[in-house]
């Protein structure tokens, strides 16, 4: 069973079967939103993907930076993830055309960040989200 279904601008059906939402500063201590600090979350994301999801490929959707201080600290200026890290597992109907379609599915992982905590469903899906390349990026597998 899915959580939701998202209608990608391509026309193809994906199913959002797994949703991961953090805080995405969540745990920080000191220091400052910065290039350094993003860098450690993004990577942090990625190896959380790789271990929830080690058959399945991983795409991670380039951030909306905001710069709300232009003065620079110690390790550079303050720069701004959104404040929601989102990790979602998908799959739709194979890639392939000759694959047999009971026995095959695509699947592909995505990591993005987004402002609220809405889970992204139909066509009212962030258009980031709606316009992934699926065929260039998910990978097909045997059920």
């Amino acid at each position: 069973m899915s959580l939701s279904c998202i209608a990608f601008s391509s026309g193809r059906s994906v199913e959002l079967t797994d949703l991961r939402m953090t805080s995405t500063y969540g745990g920080m201590l000191e220091g400052y939103p910065c290039k350094l600090v993003n860098n450690m979350v993004v990577g942090s994301l990625q190896r959380q993907a790789e271990r929830a999801f080690p058959t399945t490929p991983i795409h991670l959707v380039p951030p909306s930076l905001e710069y709300p201080d232009r003065t620079a600290g110690h390790f550079g200026p303050v720069e701004v993830l959104p404040p929601v890290a989102c990790v979602g597992a998908f799959r739709s109907t194979a890639i392939a055309p000759e694959l047999d379609p009971v026995l095959h599915r695509s699947a592909l992982t995505v990591i993005w960040f987004q402002t609220g905590l809405d889970v992204p469903s139909g066509d009212d899906a962030d258009l980031v989200l709606r316009g992934l390349p699926w065929e260039e990026l998910a990978r097909d597998h045997e059920l």
